[in-house]
């Protein structure tokens, strides 16, 4: 499962904001969607251009993660959900999965606990 955990690092969920566009609503200081240059999409609150707030972040290889957000990060509760199945609702910071959680695997596994920097720390 510890290498579930490393290929849950959501990295590339911070997206950069060159050559990218709001194409509704307001994505400086309200409720928008916005479109980044890796085809990454965000549906959801901004302050100061930022992605702040709750929100869904879908990423062109078809993770999705639904929850807050803090400055452009994963930031508070969520559900993330893997093109391959693995699914985590708990507790995100700084863009890792920390905090207590539930991961589930395909096949119905669960792996339930606290979570440090994006791995498993036990129950």
């Amino acid at each position: 499962m510890r290498v579930l955990l490393t290929l849950l690092v959501i990295i590339f969920f911070i997206p950069g904001f060159a050559s990218a566009g709001c194409i509704t609503g307001d994505c400086v200081n309200g409720k928008g969607t916005y479109t980044y240059p890796d085809g990454s999409k965000y549906t959801g609150q901004f302050t100061n251009s930022k992605m702040h707030g709750h929100g869904t972040l879908i990423s062109p290889d078809g993770a999705k993660y639904v929850g807050k957000f803090k400055n452009n990060k994963l930031n508070g509760h969520g559900i993330l959900v893997r093109p391959n199945g693995i699914k985590y609702v708990g507790e995100f910071k700084n863009s890792k999965i920390h905090g207590q959680g539930v991961m589930t695997s395909p096949d119905g596994k669960k792996l339930e606990g606290k979570f440090r920097n994006g791995e498993f720390a036990g129950n």
